[in-house]
Formats: structure tokens, sequence, C-alpha cells
């Protein structure tokens, strides 16, 4: 999807009142970001940028400032060698906590998910640190494998949380559309081919729907999708590194 391709979709979901959320993979490695969350935001659309904030240019703290503007990052650890294990990244605990800490501090709206990898993972501690940052927002939860087929077996609809594609859907960087961020193999349409409003009105997407089921799954306290906003827990996913 170019630039242009995104800037058109959120304008689809400009005239539907939807709000949206740029995530990944990281979503700040497309060369438009900057460009797209421009355009969102002079459309008046809520945004929330699920970043790892680990590159995050400083012309773009004026942008990510605007009203309507929120972030959202993973968090794995009060220990910079436990966090860069994890992350895979030398110094990436420094510079994302650098940046939550800047972040704050220009009152921009931030929450984080602490994700549970490793055994005997300063989960607590993490939080501890967070929330000495001044950040709100936290939430504790575990790495689980929805959303990436395991080899040789398909992904089970019923771990899914209930919610997706109820008034949600997930668009991919190439333009599958899916009913949320977690069932990434329910692909319905591609919004390259056709549009948005024709693919959640066709069979496809009512197929993958009626698989999914709506009553008697109770999530554990820590996917917990009715807080921040009612969305998926996308910080279970640690690839979103």
């Amino acid at each position: 999807m170019t630039g242009g391709d995104w800037c058109h979709l959120i304008g689809v979901a400009a005239a539907l009142g939807a709000r949206v959320q740029f995530i990944g993979g990281e979503p700040t490695l497309h060369p438009d970001f900057a460009r797209i969350l421009a355009h969102t935001v002079e459309l008046g659309v809520p945004v929330e940028v699920f970043t790892n904030l680990y590159r995050i240019r400083e012309s773009w703290w004026e942008l990510l400032a605007r009203p309507g503007v929120s972030l959202a990052t993973s968090w794995y650890s009060d220990q910079a060698d436990d966090h860069a294990r994890i992350t895979g990244r030398a110094g990436s605990y420094e510079r994302t906590r650098a940046n939550v800490a800047k972040a704050v501090g220009l009152g921009i709206p931030v929450r984080a998910a602490i994700v549970g990898v490793l055994d005997g993972q300063r989960v607590r501690e993490a939080e501890a640190d967070l929330r000495s940052l001044g950040v709100t927002r936290v939430r504790v939860g575990h790495v689980q494998d929805l959303g990436r087929a395991q080899i040789g077996s398909r992904p089970d609809p019923a771990q899914l949380c209930g919610r997706c594609g109820d008034r949600r859907l997930a668009v991919s960087p190439t333009g599958d559309v899916t009913p949320c961020v977690m069932s990434g193999w329910m692909v319905a349409g591609n919004v390259l081919v056709e549009p948005l409003t024709v693919i959640v009105g066709g069979a496809a997407w009512r197929d993958h729907l009626v698989q999914i089921p709506r009553q008697g799954r109770v999530c554990p306290p820590e996917c917990n999708p009715a807080s921040d906003g009612n969305d998926c827990p996308p910080a279970q996913q640690v690839d979103g590194e």
C-alpha cells in the first residue's frame, strides 16, 4: 500500500465515522508515515499509533502532539539487557524509554502493554518503571500465536476474543482485509482490488464472521478487549517490534 492508497482508505474511514490505529510490524517505517498521519489528523479522524518508539524523528513530535493522536507501545522489562534480548535490538530499552518520557512530557496520551515472553521476566518491575514515567494506562499480557499460522495447521477462531469484525476490521500492508489484526488468515478481500464497502458487504466477509464465536468466550484478564478503546490486544504479538 502506497501513501496515496492509505490516504484514500483513511478518507473512506472518515466518511464512515471511524477511528483508526496504525500498527505493524512497525508503522513508522512506512516511507510516507508522516504524510499518512498528517492526512488522518487533517480529516479529524482519531488515530492511535502503535509503535515500538525506537526510531521517532524529531520532526514528527509536533504532529504526534496534535489533538486526536495517541501512542501505544509494547514494553518488556525494567532491565536493558532483558528488553534488548526480547526485541533483538541493543539500546532498545534506552531509546524507547526516552521516547515514552518525551511523549508524556508533551502531553501525548500513551498506553503500554507489557508482554510476558521469558520465564522470570520482571513484569511487575517493568510496570512500575512505566508508571514512574507517568504512563497510567498499562496492561499486562502474554505472547500468543494468533494471526501467525503454524506450519501444517490453521489457527483456531475460538481463540479470538469474539469481537473481531464487530464494528472493526484490519487492513494489512498489502491491502488484505480481515476481521481484526489477530485474525490475519481470514482474508475477505483486498482494497487494491475492490472498495472496502464492497468487501465488508460480501460473502467472504460474512463467511469469516460466522466462524468467530460470539458468545461463551470469556477473555482472560490480560486480554480485556473492553479496555483501551475496545480493541483487540495487538501488544500480545511480539513481532510488532
